[in-house]
């Protein structure tokens, strides 16, 4: 058996284990009809043919391919990609010659060292032939993105042969296609032209589609059409975590001590996770799958909300829609089967919280009773396991005010929302009007009571400076009551009502205080119009509609504040409890302070107070950690789980831009090579700074924790091996080989940045 025509192999006779992953996926190719060049393949168990033989099939003139198609080269696990023989522009005569290269390419040192590496068995070795294509424009293109794996299409391309795209110092250029535009493309002129980049874009998703995943093809623009010459799956994409800081930051602004996450995330997303199991319907999120902690910082895991996106039949592009990702295109969203599938729940989700407002003040007046019941025990007069059982209750509470708290908002937002729409129909400029959503005598709201206590200093001559010099004990018996009253109506609140770590406002009388003698009220310039003043020349029917949406709107303004309120002052109610759990952790010799409570988790804390387990050390060791980490950049959006915080630097070459071609976080010594012959000073988990690389550097290669390099793309082989080695690499870094060498850096495989974090080091 000699060469067979790929194009007549049927299923049965076209396996990997025949034919070789490479030759598979081209006879895939074949079968959707794209346009592939006529394609021969030798298979694993076939004898290498003579030149005769491979003469009478496929004749003896013009030029062809000859690659490897290794058992389990493109395949899910190992790729085998460029560790094998590829020989490009094969005169007829000398195709038989060129398989017998490729075939005994599979015993090269490179393909060996790969192997010791990733443990991949001996590979089975098959043969494709494949008729050259005259190139214009040679490239390489990507279904998703496969550092991120965001839904877009990346391509790169150079002039001429693919090889460059492999070839020494070889930057190909890119382009990213995003929601049918380009996020990014090449400045000035291309060697490839828009219109050829639109098309490719728009059949790599086709054949993506086809394929039934993301996938990776190579293809050849001969001037006038476009042949497909390889597609591989791109497997891995799914498990790379996207994290967004956008909303988070919000609501959970700052550091977050393990305490406070361990409370708030399953307190809060268990409310979260509530109201979209209304919308979707019974689901497997877990609280811990919708955020992450980075730094100690709050992020929000957008893969998860991705999922209910889906789960809506929304696209995930509106994932990274939330992202805030550039484009000059914006996604169209069009309903689904799936969203159909989901309209009845939706509709009666919807229906349900517009009739939230009937029973909120019931909700609320629950709550409050429910909170009131376990303040009325003295926390020293209870057992641990009482202590812990309160400290359970209060969580069971506030993840039903933080239902509350999440619904209430969305509510006042919707109604204020609809409000300004419809105003904004009759009215120029809403936003100039006095939409009077509020009211005057919130209960809520603690600056009219330190405007009444700043007057009531004020009546008292010379009291204003006592208080300022002596605090608190300066109150004479009246105005003592009077801070009293509004302690105990507001002394629950603190500077963060997610974070029972700050102390309260009943902690710090003398804040307070000060607060109330500096408090002034400020007066605009001009008074608002009323909104009803604006509106009087509308219709009887316009105005009567306006003032129903108004007071709908006005009516959850309101229980916003009374939910807000109430969720603040319950959940502040983990303080004290927390804090008794400290001080019975101090008695015990287990902490130096009550408030190094605050450094363990929940059930770090729960498990030191049941058993005696030694927790301090632990504790002090977060605590400095919080402390190195107070000043490191934060990106807004992260991508993986191997996050490496780095710190703010003032220095001019504190950072610098490429391309990441290989996913991943690594902080490490830097190493300047230039050659095999620096290959001896590199140590493992080093961090190589090249110009470039080619197959021989592979034993270098085997040690670096990360890879940086001055030119190259996706198939250059400092990408290709890093991605099999599994560490990060970023390439198109000018200047990377003027680094100082010896410096430590951290290498962010996912977005292309490096950062110099310090000087050269000693070692040798």
């Amino acid at each position: 058996m000699s060469l067979l025509p790929l194009e007549r192999l049927d299923d049965r006779t076209a396996r990997p284990r025949d034919i070789g992953g490479k030759a598979h996926h081209i006879h895939w190719t074949i079968k959707q009809d794209l346009r592939v060049p006529e394609t021969w393949v030798l298979p694993t168990d076939a004898p290498e043919p003579d030149q005769a033989a491979v003469a009478a099939q496929i004749g003896q003139t013009g030029s062809w391919a000859v690659r490897s198609s290794a058992v389990g080269e493109d395949g899910d696990t190992t790729s085998w990609a460029g560790q094998f023989d590829t020989l490009l522009d094969v005169d007829a005569g000398d195709v038989a010659a060129a398989i017998g290269d490729v075939r005994r390419s599979a015993d090269n040192p490179s393909a060996a060292a790969y192997r010791e590496h990733t443990g991949a068995a001996a590979a089975g070795m098959a043969v494709v032939v494949q008729r050259m294509v005259r190139p214009v424009v040679s490239g390489v293109s990507f279904s998703r993105n496969p550092i991120t794996g965001l839904n877009e299409v990346v391509i790169e391309s150079v002039a001429g042969r693919g090889d460059a795209l492999v070839g020494d110092g070889v930057t190909p250029e890119r382009w990213i296609e995003r929601w049918g535009g380009w996020s990014e493309r090449p400045d000035g002129d291309a060697v490839l032209p828009e219109e050829v980049a639109a098309e490719v874009a728009e059949q790599t998703r086709s054949i993506a589609g086809l394929f039934g995943g993301p996938v990776d093809l190579e293809w050849v623009w001969d001037g006038d059409d476009i042949w497909w010459v390889q597609v591989r799956p791109i497997t891995g994409i799914e498990d790379v975590g996207i994290y967004s800081n956008r909303i988070s930051r919000e609501v959970m602004p700052g550091m977050i001590k393990p305490l406070i996450w361990s409370v708030n995330v399953p307190v809060v997303n268990a409310a979260w996770i509530r109201l979209f199991t209304e919308f979707i319907g019974p689901n497997q999120l877990r609280p811990e799958d919708l955020a992450s902690s980075f730094a100690y910082r709050s992020y929000f895991n957008m893969r998860a909300i991705g999922d209910i996106f889906e789960a809506l039949g929304m696209p995930r592009d509106a994932l990274e829609m939330l992202l805030g990702l550039p484009s000059d295109a914006k996604p169209r969203f069009r309903p689904g089967l799936a969203t159909l599938r989901h309209l009845p729940r939706m509709i009666a989700a919807a229906l349900q919280l517009l009739r939230y407002g009937r029973r909120v003040d019931r909700d609320l007046a629950e709550l409050r009773s429910r909170y009131d019941d376990v303040v009325l025990e003295d926390l020293t007069e209870v057992d641990d396991e009482a202590l812990l059982g309160r400290i359970d209750e209060v969580a069971a509470i506030t993840t039903e005010a933080a239902y509350a708290n999440i619904v209430t908002p969305l509510l006042a937002n919707a109604w204020s929302g609809l409000f300004r729409r419809m105003l904004g129909r009759h009215v120029e400029d809403p936003a100039a009007l006095d939409l009077q959503l509020t009211s005057p005598g919130n209960p809520f709201d603690p600056v009219p009571a330190l405007a009444h206590l700043r007057s009531s200093i004020e009546r008292r001559p010379g009291l204003a400076e006592a208080l300022t010099e002596q605090g608190p004990d300066a109150l004479p018996p009246d105005v003592r009551t009077e801070f009293e009253e509004f302690l105990d109506r507001f002394g629950a609140l603190s500077d963060s009502g997610n974070d029972f770590s700050i102390p309260s406002w009943r902690e710090q009388p003398g804040h307070v205080l000060a607060l109330a003698l500096d408090h002034a009220t400020v007066e605009g310039s001009h008074a608002s119009t009323p909104w009803t003043r604006a509106v009087a020349g509308a219709g009887v029917v316009r105005r009567g509609l306006l003032r129903r949406v108004h007071s709908s709107a006005r009516a959850f303004v309101s229980h916003r504040e009374a939910v807000s309120f109430t969720y603040t002052t319950g959940y502040g109610m983990l303080r004290p409890h927390f804090l008794e759990v400290g001080r019975r952790l101090v008695d015990r010799g287990l902490l130096d302070s009550p408030h190094e409570v605050m450094f363990l988790s929940a059930d770090e804390a729960r498990e030191a107070l049941l058993s005696g387990s030694p927790v301090g050390d632990m504790a002090t060791a977060r605590r400095n950690e919080m402390a190195q980490l107070t000043d490191v950049r934060m990106p807004e959006t992260i991508f993986g789980d191997d996050f490496v915080p780095v710190p703010h630097s003032d220095g001019d070459l504190d950072q610098l831009h490429g391309v990441a071609t290989s996913r991943g976080w690594h902080r490490g010594t830097l190493r300047v090579v230039k050659g095999i012959a620096d290959g001896p000073r590199v140590q493992p988990g080093d961090v190589i700074a090249v110009p470039f690389s080619d197959v021989g550097w592979t034993p270098i290669f085997a040690r670096a924790g990360a890879v940086i390099a001055e030119s190259g793309g996706m198939l250059s082989h400092s990408s290709i091996v890093a991605r099999e080695y599994r560490v990060p690499c970023v390439v198109q870094v000018d200047d990377a080989t003027r680094l100082p060498d010896g410096a430590t850096v951290v290498v962010d495989g996912y977005t292309g940045t490096i950062t110099v974090e310090s000087a050269p080091n000693s070692r040798a």
